[in-house]
C-alpha cells in the first residue's frame, strides 16, 4: 500500500507563495538593518565627534550661600564652551544652577568655581558640557 504525497511536483506550478513572502521579508529586514546601522552611526559620530569638551567634578565644598567646586575640564586646543553645574539641598530641591565658560589654547583646565545658592547646598553636580 502506498500513501499519496501532499507536495506539488517541483517546477510544475512556479514558486510557492511561501518562497515569495520569505524573499520579501529578507529584503525588508536587510533594508531596515541598513537604516538602523546608519542611524546608530550618525548618533555615535555626533556624540563622539562633536563633543569637544568634557569635565568632571573633583571636589566640592558647600557653605551657607555658595558651593565651591573644583572642576577639571578637558577640551580640544582652541575650543571654547561652557559647563553647567547645579547644587541641591538636603531635601532634593535645586538651590543653585550656573554655566561656567571655558576657552583658551590649553587642553586641560583645573579651576575652582563658585556656584551661588539660595539656601545651603549639599551637592555639586555636573549636568554637562557643550562647545560654543
Amino acid at each position: 500500500m502506498s500513501t499519496a504525497s501532499t507536495r506539488l511536483p517541483e517546477g510544475r506550478y512556479g514558486r510557492s507563495s511561501d518562497e515569495r513572502s520569505d524573499r520579501r521579508l529578507k529584503t525588508v529586514g536587510a533594508v531596515l538593518a541598513v537604516a538602523l546601522l546608519t542611524l546608530v552611526g550618525y548618533f555615535a559620530y555626533y556624540y563622539v565627534g562633536e563633543n569637544k569638551i568634557s569635565a568632571q567634578v573633583i571636589t566640592f565644598d558647600p557653605s551657607k550661600d555658595a558651593v565651591k567646586v573644583h572642576l577639571e575640564v578637558r577640551k580640544d586646543s582652541g575650543a571654547s564652551g561652557y559647563c553647567t553645574l547645579r547644587s541641591q539641598a538636603a531635601n532634593g530641591a535645586e538651590v543653585g544652577r550656573a554655566d561656567f565658560h571655558f576657552d583658551g589654547s590649553g587642553t586641560r583646565i583645573d579651576r575652582v568655581v563658585t556656584l551661588r545658592t539660595t539656601s545651603p547646598g549639599t551637592t555639586a553636580e555636573l549636568l554637562g558640557c557643550h562647545s560654543d
